[in-house]
C-alpha cells in the first residue's frame, strides 16, 4: 500500500466539515487527512479569522480548502493558513454554485487553467506548505480528455504536486450543487489515466466511493482517495480506516468509546465559546445507522439536542435509547 500522505481524506463539506465534525471524525481515525469546509478569501481578509481557522491540536494532519482566484489574495490566506499551523493549503476548483461562480472560483476556474496556475505560484512562493488543487475532471461541455490533460498539466508547471480530482463533469447552469454530486456521470478512467500520464504526481480519487473495498480497489492505481458523504453519514466507516489502510489500530473499539471521547469537549465549548450542544452533536446522528437503536438515537438528540442548557445528559439519554432498543431485540429472541 503507497506511503503517501493522502493515502485517505475527508472531503471539504460545505456547512458540514467544520471544526466539531472533524474533532468527532478524528476520534475515530488517527492517520485519515482531514480538511475543512471552503473558507472564502473574502472571510479571511475582511472576517473573524480565528473563527474561521480554530481548530483543535489533535486535528491534524490537517488542510485548509480556500476559494478564491486572485492570486495576491490567495497568497496572503495561503500564510494565514501557514501561520495557523495548518499542514497543507487546498485550492477549490471544483465547487458549482451560483454563489461561488459569481465570486468567480471553484469549478469555473478549470476554464481557466493559466488563472490557477497563478494562483498556485503566488501560494507557493508565500507558504512553505504544500499547495494542492482540487478539482472536477471537466465543466459544463469541456469535458474531453484533453481538456483535463490541460489543466493539469498547465497547473502542474506552476509547482502544483497533489491533484485531487472528482471524477464527475461540474454543470455550472441547470444542476443544484447537490445535482452536480449525483448526476453527472463518473468517469474514473479519466482519473486513472491522469495517473498514468504524470507518475511524478500525486493523484487522489473523489466521487462516489462509499466502501473501504472500493477506496483500496483505486489504490492500487492511485496514490489516495477522498470521501465526503459516506463518512459524514455512517461515521462508524472511519472506525475501520487504520486497521483497513494503515495497518494501525483503531482508536476506539466501541460506538460508546467515540462518543465518551466528545464529553470533555462539548463541556470545554459550552464554557468556553458558548457553543450549543447541537452544534457538535448534529455530527453524530449517523454514528449508529442500520444498528439496533439508530433512529432512537437519532430521535434523541433530534429533539432534545436544540433545546436552551442542553447539554451531555441529551447524549447519556441517547445511549440509553439504543441500549433499550437493543435490550428489546435480546429479550424477543
Amino acid at each position: 500500500m503507497s506511503s503517501s500522505p493522502h493515502l485517505f481524506c475527508t472531503a471539504p463539506l460545505m456547512d458540514w466539515s467544520d471544526r466539531h465534525c472533524r474533532y468527532f471524525w478524528r476520534g475515530l481515525s488517527r492517520h485519515t487527512r482531514l480538511y475543512t469546509e471552503m473558507v472564502t478569501t473574502g472571510a479571511l481578509l475582511h472576517g473573524d479569522v480565528a473563527r474561521h481557522l480554530r481548530y483543535e491540536a489533535s486535528e491534524h494532519p490537517l488542510a485548509l480548502q480556500l476559494g478564491g482566484s486572485e492570486a495576491d489574495a490567495l497568497a496572503r490566506c495561503a500564510e494565514l493558513g501557514e501561520q495557523w499551523g495548518y499542514d497543507e493549503i487546498n485550492l477549490n476548483c471544483g465547487c458549482p454554485s451560483d454563489r461561488v461562480q459569481e465570486g468567480r472560483f471553484g469549478a469555473c476556474l478549470m476554464k481557466e487553467p493559466a488563472t490557477v496556475a497563478s494562483a498556485v505560484a503566488a501560494m507557493r512562493r508565500a507558504t512553505r506548505l504544500p499547495v494542492t488543487v482540487k478539482h472536477r475532471i471537466g465543466v459544463d461541455d469541456c469535458e474531453d480528455y484533453p481538456f483535463l490533460r490541460h489543466f493539469v498539466a498547465t497547473v502542474a508547471a506552476a509547482g502544483c504536486e497533489t491533484f485531487i480530482v472528482h471524477a464527475r463533469k461540474a454543470w455550472l447552469k441547470g444542476l443544484s450543487p447537490k445535482e452536480n454530486r449525483e448526476i453527472p456521470p463518473l468517469t474514473y478512467e479519466h482519473v486513472h489515466r491522469l495517473k498514468q500520464e504524470f507518475p511524478q504526481l500525486r493523484i487522489v480519487i473523489n466521487g462516489g466511493l462509499k466502501t473501504l473495498a472500493d477506496c483500496q480497489q483505486q489504490l492500487t492505481q492511485l496514490d489516495g482517495v477522498m470521501l465526503g458523504r459516506e463518512p459524514y453519514e455512517n461515521p462508524w466507516m472511519l472506525a475501520a480506516v487504520d486497521p483497513t489502510l494503515f495497518d494501525s489500530p483503531a482508536p476506539v473499539e466501541t460506538r460508546k468509546q467515540a462518543l465518551r471521547r466528545l464529553q470533555a469537549y462539548v463541556e470545554r465549548e459550552r464554557l468556553e465559546h458558548g457553543t450549543p450542544l447541537a452544534a457538535i452533536t448534529r455530527h453524530v446522528l449517523g454514528l449508529y445507522r442500520g444498528q439496533p437503536g439508530g433512529r432512537a438515537f437519532r430521535r434523541v438528540l433530534s429533539e432534545r439536542g436544540h433545546r436552551a442548557g442542553a447539554g451531555w445528559e441529551v447524549v447519556e439519554a441517547a445511549l440509553l435509547a439504543v441500549q433499550g432498543e437493543q435490550q428489546k431485540l435480546s429479550d424477543a429472541a
